[in-house]
């Protein structure tokens, strides 16, 4: 019987995974047939407005120099955006557990959050030359503030039935934060790191429009300075390409990690018995 339900409830979510993606594939292409219909309608010159044909020979043509220069954008995102994780999460944890690492450090980190990205890139050039350490930087102060916020509100919206509960049953603090605060905060977690990875991929494009000789960016500038409209449309499709690729792959490992939360239990609602949220206690 419970079988039976399993079974018609991964037949659900698969048939309901299919029709989503069959949905965005027709929004998809509608938006690109009437972007080529308006081009050619209004006879919108190539320099102007490409279409989407001209972009996909731009692909073609002008992918040599994007593959080239993927890896160089690619491994600022990456280091930046590991960088982030390593210091977030921790960061997050101390604001919960210390009022004093609250009440002190939390605003030092705001206030850097405020200042103009774009004003601080020149900086690094200057200290750190125009190698990856400043695109680095610039990555990780863009994407790390989104991740902090919501993992210090994941590790603090803990149900106080659940932690009364948890601290009768053990008096291990660490056993405390692994197995109750730290699940806890996991959706919050993700959350950020979906804010934070868009945030990081901007960061890497904004530091090599500052000073690069190499990455997406330098090329962006290069074919605005050639007015390449063409090569423009083409690196903003790589852009865009690059930054669902990691969204969607944050969404996979929160499936995998956190598969018990609300948001990844469709067949729950749908055979009528409600999902409890993380946080919920039936006490």
């Amino acid at each position: 019987m419970k079988n039976g339900k399993a079974r018609g409830a991964r037949k659900r979510k698969g048939s309901e995974g299919l029709s989503d993606a069959l949905g965005n594939l027709a929004i998809f292409a509608g938006t690109v047939a009437v972007w080529q219909i308006a081009v050619m309608a209004f006879k919108i010159r190539p320099y102007i407005l490409p279409s989407p044909i001209e972009v996909a020979k731009g692909l073609v043509i002008y992918w040599p120099a994007i593959q080239s220069s993927m890896f160089t954008t690619l491994l600022e995102i990456v280091v930046g955006f590991v960088a982030t994780i390593l210091i977030s999460i921790p960061a997050a944890t101390l604001i919960s557990y210390s009022r004093t690492f609250e009440k002190t450090i939390y605003p030092f980190l705001v206030l850097i959050q405020l200042i103009p990205k774009v004003a601080i890139a020149p900086l690094f050039i200057v200290w750190f030359g125009f190698g990856t350490l400043p695109k680095v930087l610039l990555v990780f102060l863009l994407s790390f503030f989104p991740l902090l916020i919501d993992a210090t509100v994941g590790f603090k919206s803990l149900n106080s039935r659940l932690v009364y509960v948890a601290r009768t049953m053990s008096d291990s603090e660490w056993q405390f934060f692994w197995k109750i605060k730290f699940p806890n905060a996991l959706p919050q977690i993700f959350a950020g790191l979906k804010t934070s990875i868009a945030f990081a991929t901007v960061g890497a494009i904004v530091a090599e429009f500052v000073g690069s000789d190499k990455g997406l960016g330098y090329l962006l500038l290069r074919a605005n300075g050639d007015l390449n409209t063409v090569m423009l449309f083409a690196l903003l499709v790589v852009l865009s390409l690059i930054g669902i690729v990691f969204y969607k792959l944050i969404e996979v490992i929160e499936a995998a990690v956190i598969p018990w939360h609300v948001s990844h239990r469709k067949e729950s609602s749908s055979d009528g018995i409600p999902s409890l949220q993380s946080n919920d206690s039936i006490i």
